[in-house]
């Protein structure tokens, strides 16, 4: 289901959901998506499908994580990192468990949550793709030193 809704995220802009599909940040588009869980770029370029098993596909077969009705796991995990609470509220964990406020959904009552879901979903995978793609990481481990 695609209704209008809203997501007010801490320290970013809003994320709204319009009735067409269409996704948007502060008035940009961002991405589309349709009733079948699929969903495009700005060019109509394909950038993630939902199946009907929960899992999320991406161009070239990649796999970008699995949702539930209110819940998602990242790539390579079967742990949530997300969940979007009867509430409207996104909860996001880390490898840890530990919770985070990812901020609030309006308008994600009933069959339009897993759409919300989604979005969160796919947005949250954007930037996990792009934080991990070259470039410096930082991570934890043991250096030593003679």
């Amino acid at each position: 289901m695609i209704a209008p809704a809203r997501w007010d995220r801490p320290d970013d802009d809003s994320i709204q959901i319009h009735a067409d599909g269409k996704v948007t940040e502060d008035g940009d588009l961002l991405f589309v998506v349709d009733r079948a869980g699929r969903v495009v770029d700005k060019d109509y370029e394909p950038v993630a499908i939902l199946m009907q098993d929960g899992h999320v596909g991406g161009p070239d077969n990649q796999l970008l994580g699995r949702i539930g009705e209110s819940n998602a796991a990242p790539p390579g995990s079967a742990a949530a990192w997300l969940a979007v609470l009867p509430n409207g509220q996104v909860v996001r964990f880390d490898e840890e468990g530990d919770r985070y406020n990812g901020g609030t959904w309006y308008g994600c009552q009933g069959p339009q949550r897993r759409t919300c879901t989604l979005v969160t979903h796919v947005l949250w995978v954007r930037d996990y793709l792009r934080n991990s793609r070259g470039g410096v990481s930082v991570g934890v481990g043991v250096m030593m030193t003679p």
